[in-house]
């Protein structure tokens, strides 16, 4: 039951690493990443261990080297298995911290959160159920944040350097 496979080199070649689950430390598993294939389900992975850092979404396909997941570096040093999602999507966000100030429900993807609910700045949600990314930018572009179904007080708990939110996606099988 592999489900996503970590090179050392290129075009899937040197020392790999497969793996099925969450691992949140693989500095002494692999030196470096520069190529992964994911066999099956979804995946985030994070440049540093312990699921900090930069995040790209990962899900079925072949990643010959780290500029095809968007990556900055061959940093690979923790990953996060995402469950695959059947039904229902709901969150509630907020424009301030500890789920203060304007309230908004939101279940489908959200290509800009300008245009959709008027405001630049998620401080803190309520995921009631499904996984989604928060991308920085409009349009589903930037910098990108897992978020899980829990409450996030304030913007720091996702792993936000800031409030912005630019655009929302539901993570769907």
């Amino acid at each position: 039951m592999i489900e996503i496979i970590f090179y050392e080199d290129k075009d899937f070649s040197g020392h790999h690493f497969e793996c099925s689950s969450d691992i949140a430390d693989m500095t002494c598993i692999l030196k470096r990443c520069n190529s992964i294939r994911v066999e099956s389900g979804s995946f985030m992975i994070y440049e540093k261990p312990n699921y900090d850092g930069n995040q790209y979404y990962l899900k079925k396909g072949d990643f010959a080297d780290y500029q095809h997941w968007m990556g900055f570096s061959d940093s690979v040093r923790s990953c996060r298995f995402i469950p695959a999602e059947h039904g229902l999507f709901n969150m509630r966000l907020y424009e301030r911290i500890e789920f203060g100030g304007q309230m908004m429900d939101l279940v489908d993807d959200c290509p800009c959160v300008m245009d959709r609910f008027h405001i630049n700045d998620i401080f803190s949600c309520n995921v009631s159920s499904g996984h989604w990314l928060f991308y920085e930018h409009p349009n589903y572009r930037g910098k990108m944040y897992l978020i899980s179904p829990g409450e996030y007080k304030r913007f720091s708990e996702w792993g936000g350097r800031s409030a912005r939110v630019g655009s929302i996606r539901r993570i769907m099988d």
